[in-house]
C-alpha cells in the first residue's frame, strides 16, 4: 500500500508540474513580445506628453493611438512566433498556449453569455399551419409554464394544447408526408417524440453552427458548452479586446436570410388612416364597433392621432416627392427611445385589423454616419408576406456558401457579396422581373438591411446586402466579415437569444487577480504558520500534505483545461483552511492517545485509524454539497464548485495517505513528531462545559434564531441580478464620487430608483437597474446605456460622448444582464439545491448512524445555520458598506456552510456513538457532554483555520468574492455553534427513553432487568 501511495503520489506531483510549467513558459515568452513590443512604439512614436506638452484633450486621444499600435505590434509578434519552440523540450508557443492554465473571463476580461435555445420557433415550423390558433395558444401556455417549470419545453406544449384542447389529437396539426413522417392517425406519443427527435437534432445542429462561427472570431481558446436537458448554450471568450455587441450580434443571429416584397406609403394610407380611428377610440374607451360619437368632455387630446403621428413624416416626405414612383422604401422613422411604444400600438389587434392580412412591419438595421455614429432612429418598413406560410418566395437557403465582405465599386459602400443555386437564381429573376421601379427588402432575422429599387430583371442569382460607408469604415468592414460568416456557417435550426450575459474589462479582471492572490498567498502563510505554532513539528506533515494538494488541485485543474475564474480561487482560499482539517481531526486524536498514556507508535496508529470515520463522514458530505452546486450551477460558480470538488478529493488522498507515509517513514527512523506545544498543551486541557445543562437557553436563541429567519422573509432581502433579472453596469470615473447624487439623478431618467453603490474604491459605482428588462433585443441594450449617460453626463469629465461612454473599457468596465426568463430558473435551481443538500444530508445522516434523531438533529442545526446567514442578510443589507445580495455566490456559500457545519457535527456524533459503548452505566447529559469535551479541541481548530481563511478573502479577496466570503464567516461561527449547543443537545430531548448507541442499548437493556436474589 506504502509503495503504491508512493508511486502514485509521485506521478501526481511530476504531471502537475508538467502541466504548470506551460503557464509558465507562456507567460515569459508573453513578456519578452510584450517588451519589445513597447520598444518598437517607443522607438518610433514620441510620447503624449512630448507630442502635447500643454494639451490634455490632445495627450489622451494620442495615447489611445499609441496603445493601439501597441496591441497591433504585440498582436502581430504573438502570431508571428505561433511555431517557436519556448520549452526546453521543444514545444511550440501555440501548443504550450493550448495547455496553459485556463483563467476566466472575471479574471482576464471577456463575456460570458447563456443563450436560451428557442424551441416555439422548431414547432411552428414543423407545423402544417404555423398560425393555427390552436398551436399558438398552446405554445403561449407552454412559454409561462416554462417560467415556474423546468419540465422539457415541447412535454409542457404537448400538456397546454391537451387541456386546452381535450378531445383534439397533434397529428392533423403537423402531418405531411412530403416533410414530417407523421401519418394523420399516429397517436399524440408519436407525434411528441418526433418533435424531441427534430429539437435534438436542431439543438445540436445550432452548437454546431455556433462553434462554427466562434472558431472564425478569432479568440484564443474560447469556451462552448450544450445542456441538452436545459435547452441552453453557454459561451466563453474570454480575452481584453473583445466588443461585446459585437459579440451579441454574431452569437444571437440565426442566418434567417429573407427577400420580401415591400408596401410604401402610399399603398397604406387608406389602411392608416383606418387604424388612427380605430386605435383613437380604444384608447378613448369607446369599444369596436360602436359608431356613436364621442362626446368632446370624454376626448383625450393626448390620445388624437395615435397611428397618423408614427407615419406623418413620411406620408409629408411623399405627399412632397416629385418622382411618386420613387417613394421611400420606409414607412415610418422612429426614435430609438419610441420604438417600444410603437410596437405596442402595431401590435394591437384593433390596429392589425386595419391593415392588410398579408402586411408585416419589421424594424430596419442601425443606420452610420459619414463619421460612424450611429443614428438615435430605426426605419420601420411594412413587407408584404406569402399568405399561408411564414416563409419569404426566396430564403436564404438557396444562397450558396461563398458569401463574402467586399466593396461595391461605384459608391464604395462595404457589401456582402452573394450567389445563388439554379432554384434561387430562378425565384430571383421571377420577383426582380415583376418588381421593376419597386424595392425589395433582404432581411437577415426579421432586420431589414437593405431595400434597394429594381431598375431591371436580375439573372444570374447574384445579389449584394449594402453594410454601410463612411470615413470610419472599420465598424462596417467587421459586420460585413461577421455576416458573411454567420451566412457561410448555415442558419440556426433553433434559434439562440442571449437571457444572461457578463462582461468584465481588463482593469477589474487585473483587480480579481489580485486580490484573489493576495488572499491565498497570506491564507498559506497564516495557516502554515498556525500548524507549526499549535503541533510543533507534527505541524510540517500538515504543511507538506498541504502543499501537495494545492498542488495536485491546480495542476488537475490545469490539465483538465478546467477555467480558473475568481470564485475558483476562493475554492483554493477556502481549500487552504479544510485541507489542513483533515490533520487536525488526526493530530487531536493522536494527542489524546498520548495523555491516555500510550506510546507514540500506537497513539499514531490508533489515532489515525479511529480518525478514519469521521474524517470521510465530513469530506463525502462537504463533497455532496459541492456535487450538488456543480449540477445547479451556472458560469463562475461552475468554477468554485469544481476547485472545491478536486480539493475535497485530494484532501482525503494527502491528509490520510500522504501524511501517513511521511509519518512512518520519518518514525521508521526511530523518531517521532512531537504534537504539544506550550500553546496547545493549555488551550482545552481537561475541559468540562455542561453544555446540556444549558441547552434550554440554546434552545431559546435557536428561537429567536428562527423567528428572525422567518422574519427575514417579511423584512425582504436584496436579490442580485442574477435571480431578479435587470442590468448592472460597473462605471468607472475620473475623481471620487457620491451614490446618492448619482441614485437621484439616474432615477429621474429610469423613472424608477436604481441600486448604486461603490464598488472597490470611492471612484468606482455598480448601478443595476430594472429598466426595459422586459423587452429584448440589442435596441433594448442601446436604450438603457443612453439613459444611463444621461443620468451620468453631469458627473463625467466634460467633452465626453455617448461614443465615448460606451467604448469598451472606457468608462463602463464591466456589465451583466439576466432577463426575466432565465433569472427565474436560477432562483428555482437555487431553491432545489438546498433542499435537495438537506434531504440528502438527512439520509446519508440515517444511514450513517442508522437513528433518525441523528438526522433530524442534523437538519436543525443546518436550519438554524440558514436562517442566521438569512437573517443578517436581510437585516443588515442596507447597513454594512459591502454589497449583501442574494445570488449565485450568495447559494454557493449556503451549500458550502451545509457541508462544513457538517463536519463538526459528525465529529461530535461519532464521539457520543464512540462514548456510548465504553461509558456503561453514564446517563446521556454525561456521554454527550463528555463527547463535546473531547472533541472541543479539534472544533474549534477546525473552524479557526477556515475562519482565517475566509476573513482573509474577505479583507483583501476583492469585490467578487466579498459577499460570498461574509456569508461564508457567519455560517462557520454559526456551524461550530449549533454543532456544539443545537445538533447534540438535541438528542437528550428527542426519544428521552431511547439509547443513544448500541452499547448504550445494552446497559439500557440491562437496567431494565429485574436484579437476581443472591
Amino acid at each position: 500500500m506504502r509503495a503504491l501511495v508512493s508511486i502514485f503520489a509521485a506521478l501526481l506531483i511530476v504531471i502537475s508540474i508538467y502541466q504548470l510549467s506551460f503557464t509558465w513558459f507562456v507567460n515569459n515568452h508573453e513578456s519578452a513580445m510584450q517588451d519589445k513590443a513597447k520598444r518598437y512604439t517607443n522607438n518610433l512614436y514620441p510620447s503624449a506628453q512630448k507630442k502635447y506638452p500643454a494639451d490634455k484633450e490632445a495627450q489622451a486621444l494620442y495615447q489611445d493611438t499609441l496603445d493601439n499600435i501597441y496591441k497591433d505590434r504585440l498582436k502581430h509578434l504573438l502570431d508571428s512566433t505561433k511555431d517557436t519552440k519556448i520549452t526546453w523540450w521543444g514545444t511550440s508557443y501555440q501548443k504550450s498556449k493550448e495547455n496553459e492554465l485556463l483563467l476566466g473571463l472575471d479574471l482576464q476580461g471577456g463575456i460570458n453569455v447563456t443563450l436560451d435555445i428557442s424551441l416555439d420557433g422548431l414547432i411552428k415550423g414543423l407545423a402544417n399551419n404555423p398560425r393555427d390558433p390552436a398551436l399558438l395558444k398552446a405554445i403561449e401556455s407552454a412559454q409561462q409554464k416554462k417560467l415556474t417549470s423546468d419540465a422539457n419545453f415541447i412535454d409542457l406544449f404537448a400538456q397546454s394544447y391537451k387541456e386546452q384542447n381535450p378531445n383534439g389529437k397533434l397529428a392533423p396539426m403537423f402531418a405531411n408526408s412530403s416533410r414530417n413522417n407523421i401519418k394523420f392517425d399516429a397517436s399524440d406519443n408519436t407525434v411528441v417524440s418526433y418533435i424531441h427527435a427534430q429539437a435534438s437534432a436542431a439543438m445540436k445542429q445550432t452548437f454546431q453552427v455556433l462553434t462554427k462561427r466562434i472558431d472564425k472570431f478569432g479568440v484564443a481558446q474560447p469556451s462552448i458548452n450544450l445542456d441538452e436537458n436545459k435547452g441552453i448554450i453557454t459561451v466563453e471568450l474570454a480575452g481584453a479586446n473583445i466588443d461585446p455587441d459585437r459579440v451579441r450580434k454574431y452569437l444571437q443571429s440565426t442566418a434567417n436570410l429573407q427577400f420580401w416584397e415591400l408596401y410604401n406609403i402610399a399603398d397604406l394610407s387608406t389602411s392608416i388612416q383606418s387604424a388612427d380611428k380605430a386605435m383613437e377610440n380604444y384608447l378613448n374607451g369607446v369599444s369596436a364597433g360602436d359608431t356613436s360619437k364621442i362626446p368632446d368632455s370624454l376626448r383625450n387630446t393626448k390620445n388624437a392621432n395615435p397611428i397618423v403621428r408614427i407615419f406623418y413624416e413620411v406620408m409629408r416626405e411623399a405627399q412632397s416627392a416629385q418622382d411618386k414612383s420613387r417613394l421611400p422604401d420606409y414607412v415610418a422613422v422612429v426614435g430609438l427611445k419610441d420604438t417600444a411604444h410603437v410596437n405596442e400600438y402595431l401590435s394591437n389587434p384593433v390596429v392589425l385589423n386595419s391593415f392588410p392580412s398579408n402586411l408585416k412591419f419589421l424594424w430596419g438595421k442601425l443606420d452610420v454616419d459619414e463619421n460612424g455614429k450611429a443614428a438615435n432612429y430605426l426605419k420601420l418598413y411594412a413587407i408584404k408576406t406569402v399568405p399561408g406560410s411564414e416563409k419569404a418566395k426566396l430564403e436564404g437557403e438557396s444562397i450558396k456558401n461563398n458569401a463574402r465582405q467586399d466593396y461595391d465599386p461605384v459608391t464604395s459602400d462595404v457589401v456582402v457579396e452573394m450567389s445563388m443555386d439554379k432554384r434561387g437564381a430562378d425565384v430571383w429573376a421571377t420577383m426582380t422581373g415583376a418588381n421593376v421601379g419597386k424595392p425589395i427588402a433582404i432581411v437577415l432575422d426579421d432586420i431589414v438591411y437593405s431595400a434597394p429599387y429594381v431598375n431591371g430583371q436580375i439573372t444570374g442569382g447574384n445579389s449584394q446586402i449594402t453594410m454601410g460607408r463612411g470615413r470610419n469604415t472599420q465598424q462596417s468592414v467587421e459586420e460585413g466579415q461577421d455576416l458573411a460568416n454567420i451566412l457561410n456557417s448555415g442558419k440556426l435550426s433553433a434559434p439562440a437569444k442571449i437571457v444572461e450575459e457578463q462582461v468584465v474589462g481588463p482593469t477589474l479582471g487585473k483587480q480579481a487577480i489580485n486580490g484573489g492572490a493576495m488572499a491565498f498567498l497570506i491564507s498559506f502563510l497564516v495557516i502554515f504558520t498556525l500548524m507549526l505554532v499549535y503541533y510543533n513539528t507534527a505541524g510540517w506533515v500538515a504543511n507538506m500534505s498541504l502543499i501537495l494538494n494545492l498542488l495536485f488541485t491546480i495542476g488537475v485543474l490545469s490539465a483538465l483545461h478546467a477555467t480558473l475564474t475568481a470564485p475558483g480561487i476562493a475554492g483554493l482560499v477556502l481549500t487552504i483552511g479544510m485541507a489542513v482539517d483533515t490533520n487536525v481531526i488526526i493530530f487531536e486524536r493522536i494527542k489524546e492517545e498520548l495523555t491516555r498514556g500510550k506510546s507514540y507508535q500506537q497513539a499514531v496508529s490508533d489515532g489515525y485509524k479511529r480518525s478514519m470515520a469521521p474524517v470521510l463522514d465530513a469530506h463525502v458530505t462537504t463533497l455532496l454539497t459541492a456535487l450538488i452546486l456543480f449540477y445547479f450551477g451556472l458560469g463562475p460558480v461552475l468554477g468554485f464548485a469544481t476547485t472545491q470538488i478536486l480539493g475535497i478529493l485530494l484532501s482525503l488522498f494527502c491528509g490520510i495517505l500522504v501524511s501517513r507515509l511521511i509519518t512512518d517513514f520519518y518514525t521508521n527512523k526511530n523518531r517521532h513528531f512531537k504534537y504539544f506545544t506550550p500553546i496547545s498543551r493549555r488551550i482545552f486541557k481537561h475541559a468540562s462545559f455542561k453544555f446540556i445543562e444549558y441547552r434550554k437557553i440554546a434552545y431559546g436563541i435557536s428561537i429567536v434564531v428562527l423567528l428572525l429567519g422567518v422574519g427575514s422573509f417579511i423584512h425582504g432581502f436584496r436579490e442580485g441580478v442574477e435571480f431578479h433579472g435587470g442590468r448592472s453596469y460597473v462605471v468607472k470615473f475620473k475623481k471620487s464620487i457620491d451614490a446618492e447624487p448619482v441614485r437621484q439623478s439616474l432615477s429621474k431618467v429610469f423613472g424608477s430608483s436604481p441600486l448604486v453603490k461603490t464598488y472597490a474604491g470611492t471612484d468606482q459605482l455598480e448601478i443595476t437597474t430594472d429598466y426595459l428588462i422586459k423587452q429584448e433585443g440589442s435596441g433594448a441594450d442601446s436604450i438603457v446605456a443612453a439613459k444611463l449617460f444621461d443620468g451620468l453626463k453631469s458627473f463625467l469629465p466634460d467633452g465626453t460622448t455617448a461614443q465615448d461612454f460606451v467604448a469598451p473599457n472606457k468608462f463602463i468596465h464591466g456589465s451583466k444582464k439576466v432577463l426575466p426568463t432565465i433569472s427565474d430558473d436560477i432562483k428555482l435551481g437555487a431553491y432545489k439545491a438546498i433542499i435537495f443538500a438537506l434531504i440528502i444530508i438527512f439520509i446519508y445522516i440515517f444511514i450513517r448512524f442508522r437513528d433518525w434523531r441523528y438526522s433530524l438533529g442534523t437538519i436543525v442545526a443546518l436550519f438554524h445555520d440558514v436562517f442566521v446567514m438569512l437573517a443578517v442578510f436581510s437585516f443588515l443589507k442596507d447597513i454594512v458598506p459591502f454589497p449583501m445580495e442574494i445570488d449565485q455566490h450568495f447559494i454557493a456559500a449556503i451549500l458550502t456552510v451545509i457541508g462544513f457545519s457538517m463536519n463538526d457535527t459528525v465529529i461530535v456524533f461519532d464521539r457520543i456513538r464512540e462514548d456510548s459503548r465504553i461509558m456503561k452505566g453514564s446517563t446521556k447529559p454525561q456521554i454527550i457532554d463528555r463527547a463535546i469535551n473531547d472533541t472541543l479541541s479539534r472544533t474549534i481548530m477546525t473552524s479557526l483555520t477556515v475562519f482565517l481563511t475566509l476573513l482573509i478573502l474577505f479583507l483583501v479577496g476583492g469585490e467578487v468574492t466579498k459577499g460570498f466570503a461574509f456569508a461564508m464567516l457567519i455560517g462557520v461561527i454559526t456551524g461550530t455553534y449549533s454543532s456544539i449547543f443545537v445538533a447534540a443537545p438535541i438528542l437528550v430531548d428527542l426519544a428521552k427513553n431511547r439509547p443513544l448507541g448500541a452499547a448504550d442499548a445494552e446497559t439500557e437493556r440491562n437496567r431494565a432487568k429485574p436484579a437476581l436474589a443472591k
